[in-house]
């Protein structure tokens, strides 16, 4: 561990944030559909200067409520509609992470553990990875991982406050703890901040930023011989701010608009949870896989610790509340129908935590070092090590792997011109012998050696992001948003058709008033358009549209097939 006084720990976390997360935003296109959809909804409050309604294509949006659309927006005001400041609140949102874990781990344990905390959340892979990104969980994940923190104080302050007394040595009485600061009741005020986070979360994603520290308060609860985490006046009073918080824009829209929004919006709450998205159906472990892989390395390092929801010591007393949170996460999000990489990111939080405290309990000897851990940390480290060598080469090659992919509009994507330095596989290749280094030294140098896995990894993520990611998006999408770029400003019609996207809107900027005809896609191939009309199909289902005499190519280019209206 480098020799920094404790006291300058926030400042280097700072620091590191700035770097890693804040430079190269704007280098790659947002990615179709989440990142653009987001920005989308900002960009419609700008234009229309509604930011009290959701919006897509300047009609109701019931998916999402507004809060991380608000933080966008307000971006987009200071930076300019890009994807810069689409992404930007989640880069702001990485630096309060990073602070907010030193903070925690410093207050359980000390400022090293506080630290490993923090750079292990730092140094793993999507952790790391959403902060650049225009996604809403990292804010969401935020937002809840703060809740749950005030939570687990108040329950702590309520459990210190019920211990009896200690006799001194004359007999008399003398306090254990020190009696609750908030008047009115134990951890008042901790519930309070509580309901307040918790009410954000809710305002950013939905229900289910209620639903998750709910059920966790559940499992502890049962866990626990249903004794009781929190009084009755500080839970109504954690309900009572949680509601005062989303009324201020859920109780707006019913009073201005009726109740219809929110009943669609709970509606799509429902069909989410019980249907599965097209193209988003994946089997029960699907989540188990994801966090594995994605939070590498530390979810190989807290794997040892995901079982202890009891007796875990009186130095751990936050582990059962991590644990219980990481499977009400895992589990809710398994039985989910729609299964998408972020919704399980909330794992990521009791994950790092557990990952530190197994470091730190290495470091200090209470525990040895356990059999497998580092083969486990080699055999999954090299192979993503060669998962990411291995990108850049076949970019550079793709021509040897062509003839081995059966998916045709694959294969079209990977004729995109793209300039590659030739270097590029060294981010993987470095990454993968800086990993073997710090793993042998695990054992016996367990802090310079965690700073160093961490470090390492992150610098990977950084280099990668900035030099592989751009040719990426430009195989797979950057030729038909590029298009949509070209048609900015002229008065014209330009759609998908045969699949769902986003990219129009944003790349396009699409301003009102909307034709809502244009959501049909008969209008749009038969019907009596009133402006020149683009259409673009991706070349898997290109066929059937290329047989109707009302529409000629224009262009057919990297699996995409774009139609003219005559």
């Amino acid at each position: 561990m480098p020799r920094i006084n404790p006291r300058y720990y926030p400042i280097l976390l700072i620091a590191l944030g700035a770097f890693f997360f804040f430079p190269f935003l704007g280098r790659v296109h947002l990615f179709d559909w989440d990142e653009i959809n987001f920005a989308e909804s900002a960009r419609e409050m700008l234009v229309s200067g509604n930011y009290a309604r959701v919006q897509i294509n300047f009609q109701p949006f019931w998916q999402k409520p507004p809060l991380f659309f608000w933080l966008q927006a307000l971006a987009m005001h200071v930076f300019g509609v890009d994807e810069y400041a689409a992404r930007f609140p989640n880069a702001v949102m990485g630096v309060l992470t990073l602070l907010v874990l030193y903070g925690v781990g410093r207050r359980l344990h000390d400022a090293r553990f506080g630290l490993l905390w923090a750079l292990g959340y730092l140094g793993s892979i999507t952790p790391h990875f959403y902060f650049k990104t225009a996604i809403i969980d990292p804010t969401f994940n935020f937002f809840i991982f703060v809740g749950v923190w005030f939570l687990y104080k108040a329950s702590a302050e309520k459990r210190q406050n019920n211990t009896p007394p200690l006799p001194d040595r004359e007999g008399l009485k003398v306090a254990q703890v020190k009696a609750s600061p908030y008047r009115g009741g134990v951890g008042v005020g901790y519930t309070a901040l509580a309901g307040l986070f918790l009410g954000l979360a809710v305002l950013t994603k939905g229900p289910v930023g209620a639903l998750l520290p709910g059920l966790m308060l559940g499992v502890l609860w049962a866990v626990g011989g249903f004794k009781p985490l929190l009084s009755w006046k500080a839970l109504g009073l954690m309900l009572a701010v949680g509601l005062l918080v989303t009324t201020a824009w859920f109780g707006l829209e019913v009073a201005q608009n009726g109740p219809w929004f929110l009943v669609e919006f709970i509606k799509y709450q429902i069909v989410l949870f019980t249907t599965p998205d097209a193209g988003h159906e994946q089997p029960f472990y699907y989540h188990f896989l994801v966090v594995l892989l994605g939070a590498f390395p530390m979810s190989v390092l807290a794997i040892r610790y995901l079982t202890r929801l009891r007796n875990t010591g009186a130095d751990a007393p936050f582990m059962p509340w991590m644990v219980a949170l990481f499977w009400v996460v895992m589990i809710v999000f398994s039985i989910v129908r729609t299964k998408i990489v972020h919704y399980s990111s909330m794992a990521w939080f009791p994950v790092s935590y557990l990952a530190a405290y197994h470091l730190y309990a290495l470091a200090t000897g209470r525990v040895r070092w356990p059999r497998g851990l580092s083969a486990g940390l080699l055999v999954l480290g090299i192979l993503l090590g060669i998962i990411l060598t291995a990108a850049p080469i076949v970019g550079m090659h793709k021509d040897v792997l062509i003839p081995y992919i059966k998916d045709p509009f694959a294969v079209a994507n990977l004729q995109a011109q793209v300039s590659w330095g030739g270097w590029e596989w060294l981010i993987g290749g470095g990454w993968m012998v800086a990993l073997v280094g710090c793993v042998l030294q695990l054992r016996r140098h367990t802090y310079p050696a965690a700073v160093g896995l961490f470090g390492s990894t992150a610098l990977m993520l950084f280099f990668f992001a900035s030099n592989v990611v751009p040719n990426v998006e430009q195989i797979v999408q950057g030729t038909v948003i590029e298009f949509y770029q070209s048609k900015q400003g002229q008065d014209v019609y330009v759609e998908p058709i045969g699949y769902k996207s986003y990219a129009q809107f944003f790349y396009f900027e699409k301003k009102p008033p909307i034709n809502p005809r244009t959501a049909d896609e008969e209008f749009l191939l038969n019907g009596p358009v009133d402006k020149p009309t683009f259409l673009i199909a991706k070349i898997t289902n290109a066929d059937r549209y290329r047989q109707n005499p009302n529409l000629e190519v224009v262009k057919e280019e990297n699996g995409f097939v774009f139609f003219k209206r005559k």
